[in-house]
């Protein structure tokens, strides 16, 4: 059966197992150094840290242990598991089909490349399952996104094949995953020829992917867990990033305003506003 076929294992005929495993050691130092000089170039880590002791200076209220925890947890649970930082719907399902396709796709292919990389070992079927799955739900979220949900493209009118930098990433993650995909439906096929040459682009797009951190939105997601956890805490301890409180119409002080004098008489929920429809404005 294809999807129950490690390609890996296939593969050692060719290329030995100790190359492809320095490759993945590759890859990832590729990320790793990647993310650092993304660090330093854009200085992140350090704007990260000062917003941080700004906003605790700024804390109304400390905060004890048992409640960073429980902020962490949240973080853990909602902002990264469930990726609730998406208002939409469709955004968000696209986004965690992208999201857990390339952890299983990542976590299968490191098993199957170190565990299993010999010609004819028997591989556990439920690895080359869960990296066919990982490369499957990666396309059908990809996909999705490029050319149903993307901003720029579904509001603004442009066209899904307009290119930018900032695409660098989502289109080498589609590419690494669609042609892995490709590569081993041949290559159990046996058509040789093809399979060879969607394996030279697999490689071609990994590369790109794992080495086009410093240029795509790779390094944003090692970043995104710790946003959020200081958006929470920053809600928690009263700093609110340094922001003003909401106004409260329902407080007299705030209702009473110069600048609320309109809102004072007009109702608590007025609606929709602009998320009465989609946009569709250009």
């Amino acid at each position: 059966m294809i999807f129950t076929m490690n390609p890996f294992s296939e593969l050692s005929d060719t290329i030995p197992a100790a190359v492809m495993q320095i490759y993945v050691v590759l890859m990832f130092a590729l990320v790793v150094a990647g993310t650092i000089l993304d660090m330093v170039h854009k200085k992140s880590a350090t704007y990260f840290f000062e917003n941080a002791e700004k906003a605790k200076k700024a804390g109304a209220k400390p905060l004890n242990g048992a409640q960073m925890g429980s902020i962490a947890i949240r973080t853990i649970a909602e902002d990264v598991l469930m990726s609730a930082e998406f208002c939409n719907p469709r955004r968000r399902v696209a986004h965690l089909l992208g999201m857990y396709g390339f952890v299983f796709f990542l976590v299968a292919t490191v098993a199957m490349v170190f565990f299993y990389p010999a010609s004819g070992a028997e591989t556990p079927v439920f690895w080359p399952l869960l990296w066919h799955l990982g490369a499957l739900m990666v396309c059908v979220g990809g996909f999705w996104f490029w050319f149903f949900i993307r901003v720029d493209v579904a509001a603004e009118g442009n066209p899904w094949f307009r290119i930018v930098r900032a695409d660098l990433f989502i289109l080498s993650l589609l590419a690494t995953n669609l042609f892995g995909l490709i590569w081993s439906v041949l290559l159990a096929m046996g058509a040789q020829v093809l399979s060879s040459i969607f394996l030279v682009l697999f490689i071609l797009a990994s590369v790109v992917l794992f080495g086009g951190v410093l240029w795509s939105k790779f390094a944003h997601m090692f970043f995104k867990p710790a946003a959020a956890f200081q958006k929470r805490v920053a809600k928690a301890d009263g700093s609110r990033d340094n922001l003003p409180k909401p106004a409260d119409r329902t407080d007299p002080a705030d209702r009473d305003r110069h600048s609320m004098e309109l809102l004072k008489d007009a109702p608590l929920n007025m609606g929709l506003g602009i998320k009465r429809e989609r946009p569709q404005h250009y």
